[in-house]
Parts: structure tokens; sequence; C-alpha cells
């Protein structure tokens, strides 16, 4: 049996893309830094700009057998809650990159259903159709996520992780710290310890394979393997 094709732009080091392998995708992946652990086909390169952008991407690892869907999950540092409160001061907050903002403004005109993730701070970025936490997968950690798609996928509501642990950070410490909300106000601050070990944040995260520098920019497997089976359903549909 063929599996339908996904390809899995700014893909790290395969968080997502072994949630829709899960699922039943074969999953080819795309990222500007080697990925010795991505467990799926890697090719490295800039997906903006190397073969002509994303559209090149698409033309050039399916020219013998085209993709069915798109994941991207642009880096999220300009938009994280934790250095929100740093921007505009003239630190190293201002100096990453928006690719968001690009690469959905190319998705938005393909045609292919595509799913693209970031976190909270993003929002108004994004038009961001489903919301997905560790909560909803028993997972311990809490790592809310947006998801914008152009196919219709339901999430239902679950309670937040009790006491979730944080994976982030230069290592893995065990020290606490305050998660902060309303993009990166004090008020609403909760604290929260993170993982001890690369370990524990791969027992909290759902994932076995990954370095602490790896795990720390991941999203649990189990969001996109919840998200591919709808997926699925809609790429089924579609053939009918």
């Amino acid at each position: 049996m063929t599996w339908p094709r996904l390809l899995d732009l700014f893909c790290g080091a395969g968080g997502a893309a072994m949630g829709y392998h899960r699922a039943g995708f074969d999953v080819v992946g795309v990222d500007n830094r080697p990925q010795p652990r991505y467990p799926f086909e890697f090719h490295q390169g800039d997906v903006i700009t190397a073969y002509g952008g994303i559209q090149g991407w698409i033309d050039y690892l399916g020219h013998r057998r085209p993709f069915d869907a798109i994941h991207a999950s642009p880096p999220c540092q300009a938009f994280t809650q934790m250095s929100a409160r740093w921007r505009g001061k003239g630190t190293k907050a201002d100096i990453h990159p928006d690719l968001l903002t690009p690469t959905l403004a190319i998705l938005r005109t393909l045609g292919l259903p595509y799913i693209v993730e970031n976190v909270q701070g993003a929002k108004a970025h994004m038009r961001a159709t489903l919301v997905l936490h560790g909560g909803m997968f028993r997972l311990g950690v809490h790592r809310p996520r947006l998801f914008e798609a152009n196919v219709l996928i339901l999430a239902v509501r679950t309670p937040q992780t009790l006491s979730p642990l944080g994976v982030y950070g230069a290592k893995p410490d065990g020290h606490t710290t305050y998660r902060y909300r309303n993009n990166g106000n004090y008020k609403g601050k909760s604290l929260i310890r993170t993982a001890k070990s690369v370990e524990e944040a791969r027992e909290a995260m759902g994932i076995d394979w990954m370095t602490w520098d790896e795990i720390r920019e991941a999203i649990p497997p189990a969001y996109t393997e919840y998200i591919g089976v709808q997926l699925l359903e809609h790429l089924k549909e579609r053939a009918t």
C-alpha cells in the first residue's frame, strides 16, 4: 500500500514528522541545518530561498511522486512569550527573523492541504483554527501550540496538564522559573520546573530519540498524529 506523501518544512529533528508517520503518511523533511537524527527522508537547504522557495522544493522533491499535503513549523523565536518582554529593547529578542509570515503567504496560494504550527505569541500573524496542548494527550508538558490549516481539524476540550514540566533552556538542570502569560506580562504567572535530564524530557514529550537541543525546539508527535488521522480522512474524501 502506498501511503500519502507529506512535505515537512522546517522539520527539525522530526517531532511533527513522527506523528504524521504514525498516522499513516510517508514524510519527507527539509531544514537548513543538519538533522542526523531525523527519522525519515531528509534534505538540507533553506526552505524560503533554496530551489526557488517552497514551490521549488515541492517540484524538486515531488517530481516523481507528488505531495498530498504540507506541514510547516517555522522557527518560533520571533514570537515566544518568554522573550516578549525583551522585544523592542535592542536585545537578542529583536534579531530573530519572521519566517512564519512568508511561509503562510505562500502556502495559502498553493491549493495543497497544509498545516502550519507555531507558538501562542504568533496568534496575530496566523489564522489559527486549532490549539493543542499536552493535557489533551496525557503528556507531562503543557506546550500549547497554534495550528493554521486549510482543512477542518477538530479538537475536544480537555484539562491542562497538572504541574507540567518545562522543556526549554540551555540545559536540563531542573531549575524553577515562572511561566508568563499575556504576552510576557507578569500577571498570571505560574511556577514551572524544567526537566532534570534529557530522559525526563523525552518521557514528558513522548519522544525517545532527540538530544536536549533538539527536543527543546520540538512539538510532541501526539499532536500531529492526532491531526494526521483527520487529514487522512480529508484526503480520502477529496479523492472520491
